[in-house]
């Protein structure tokens, strides 16, 4: 089965090349955002994005920072304006692919497909969670949701096999 990266997947991965960042080790949001043209603030308020500055809740564990710096950033590159004057709605659907993207960029797919994993999931889960330094239910919802698309994928090659 040849897997295809949905267009989140690809957009992660152009922007990390871009960067010059190709493994786990070199992910660090001051990095990052550094190549990216932002700065990060760390401060005791929820976090959030202003213009071209991430502000990260400096009360949060490291692991939690490097979680929401994922999601602040999708508000930084993808939304624009005050979020608080859209429709609620729109807003929910905002923070839902701030979500997904954070997942995305915390566990980057090109990054994910490198690693030897195996057939049990609470082990594959766990290298997840220190190979990318994301807390534990952070890594099974992104385990979860990879080993979902590559079943979809499967599905697809064998119904087009199938009506063939």
């Amino acid at each position: 089965m040849k897997y295809t990266y949905t267009h989140i997947e690809d957009y992660v991965q152009a922007l990390y090349e871009s960067i010059d960042i190709y493994h786990p080790r070199q992910l660090d949001s001051e990095t990052i955002a550094s190549r990216l043209g932002l700065s990060i603030t760390y401060a005791q308020v929820p976090s959030g994005t202003v213009e071209s500055t991430i502000i990260i809740d400096e009360r949060l564990t490291d692991t939690e920072q490097w979680q929401e710096f994922g999601h602040e950033l999708c508000h930084a590159l993808w939304h624009t304006g005050n979020q608080l004057r859209l429709p609620l709605p729109f807003r929910q659907y905002q923070e839902w692919r701030a979500d997904l993207f954070a997942q995305h960029l915390c566990i980057p797919t090109f990054m994910l497909q490198k690693i030897p994993l195996n057939k049990y999931d609470s082990e594959n889960v766990r290298l997840i969670q220190e190979t990318f330094k994301v807390k534990e239910d952070f890594s099974k919802r992104r385990y979860r949701n990879y080993k979902k698309r590559i079943k979809e994928l499967v599905q697809y090659e064998e119904k087009t096999i199938n009506q063939s």
